[in-house]
Parts: C-alpha cells; structure tokens; sequence
C-alpha cells in the first residue's frame, strides 16, 4: 500500500507538472489479478482498485493500519465498472452488475473480490474511510440509487449525477459516495467549481475512450492547476481544492468524500469569474 502525505496550498502553488501528478494523481488501479491501495492522509482516506481474473482476490490487511483486519476501524465502498462480478464479505456473496455500488461497515472481517466471466472482467473501485459506527453491508443497483439530472447541451455539462452512499441512501459513519454520467456531447464536470475544507474528495474517471483524455482542474481558486487523466486513474483532491474536469469526449466519473460532515450539500461555490 502507498502511502501520501498531505500538501498546503503554498506548496502546490510552486509545484510542476510531474510533482502535481506524484502527489495527486493515482494510476494503475485496475491490475489483473491484484489489488492495489493507496492511503492517502487527506482525512486518512485509501483509494484502491481490483481486476479480479481466474481467481478471486481478498482485501488484505495492511501493515500501516495497525489492525486486525482491514475493517477493523473502516470502512469501505465499492463501485463496479467492468463486467459482472461478486464481492463475498464474512461469507455473503453480493453479485454487481457495472455501476452497481457495495458498501461494507466497520467489523466485516473477511472480504474478496472476483469476476463472473474473466474474459469480461470486473473492475471494482474501492474507497475506504475510518468508521467510528458499524452500519450494515448493503447493496445498491444503479437503477435503484437517487438520481438528478444538472447542466445542459449549451453548456456542454449535461449530466446525470447517481448518489449511493448518503444520508437519504446507504448509511455509513462518513463515506459519502456516488457517480456521474455525462451525456453524448457533453465534456465539463462540476462546473462552476466548489470546494468543501470539511471534507476531502477523490475522483475515479472512467469510461474514458483510448485515444481521449480529461483535463482535471485542481488548486486553490485563485490558482488553478490540472493533471491529464486516462482512463480508470483517480485524482486525490485536497478539502481546500477545487476539483473540476473537461474532457475530449464523454467519460464517467465516481466521485466520493469523507472528513467533517455527512451533508453532500456542504459546499462554498467558486463563480467563473473567481477562477484564475
């Protein structure tokens, strides 16, 4: 598991592009037959990813969280945007379709991760919080999850936004987390930006075609940064940043927080005319 500290806005002000990318952009999530994990001290979030093959793959216990198992004191929630697979966790079996969501309380000690058809894998994303509260492990359809449509074809944001883990959705002890879709056309996300100093934020891009690419905007308002993203790469996003895209094509992303609050609706709004 890697391990990333925390930056100040100061710091990331005199950053290039290849320090921005080391210490913000997350890649190589999806490998075949492993996990990967990355502990971010961003309100100690971890960010992961599996491409489960011929063999499932368990949840390991990692020496920096000083736990019993992995859950312990966490918790975590899975997205899956490959083909069908199940997640067993103490023995229950969860079967997830593509953009179906897994959320996985404090105390679950066993959890593994496999594909339906290894020809057609699933990818499981993965975002793990501290939990000071067990909830129950609970399955949400895509179909099922709160939707809300934003923006529009003249603004080239036309996008439906799928929240799962939330207070009127899956209850947790802090993870708040869901997805949006950008319609045909469409390339901008979060537009006019936000940012939320109670809470970090960590975007999961995919659905992104081979030969396109997003441009992730990041910084303080006043002075904005981006990171190229392909396909299946995350961005760790500081509570002082605001987190914000524009791609060459449509493309989905995962969006999920975790710090001082549990209100989705928490956030100071950035004005265009702000940004510099």
């Amino acid at each position: 598991m890697e391990i990333r500290f925390q930056n100040s806005p100061a710091e990331v002000s005199t950053m290039n592009t290849q320090a921005l990318r080391t210490n913000f952009l997350v890649q190589d999530l999806m490998r075949d037959n492993a996990i990967a994990l990355v502990y971010s001290h961003y309100d100690r979030v971890i960010v992961g990813g599996t491409k489960p093959g011929t063999q499932p793959i368990t949840l390991p216990n990692e020496p920096e969280l000083r736990a019993s198992y992995f859950l312990e004191r966490r918790e975590l929630g899975v997205i899956n945007v490959g083909g069908r697979g199940q997640v067993v966790a103490d023995g229950q079996t969860y079967v997830l379709n593509k953009l179906d969501c897994l959320y996985i309380g404090k105390g679950v000690q066993s959890v593994s991760f496999a594909s339906t058809d290894p020809q057609q894998p699933a990818c499981f994303y993965l975002l793990s919080a501290s939990a000071h509260q067990a909830y129950p492990t609970t399955l949400l359809k895509k179909e099922e999850a709160a939707r809300s449509s934003m923006g529009s074809q003249e603004t080239a944001n036309q996008r439906t936004i799928y929240k799962y883990i939330h207070a009127e959705g899956i209850q947790s002890a802090q993870l708040v987390m869901g997805l949006t879709i950008l319609e045909k056309g469409s390339v901008w996300n979060t537009m006019p930006a936000h940012t939320h100093t109670r809470r970090m934020e960590a975007y999961f891009y995919f659905d992104i075609p081979d030969s396109q690419r997003v441009f992730h905007l990041m910084g303080e308002p006043q002075q904005t940064r981006h990171i190229v993203v392909n396909n299946h790469e995350a961005i760790i996003s500081p509570p002082w940043s605001i987190h914000s895209g524009c791609g060459t094509s449509s493309y989905g992303f995962i969006w999920g927080m975790a710090g001082e609050n549990y209100t989705y609706t928490d956030m100071d709004a950035v004005s265009l005319n702000e940004l510099l």
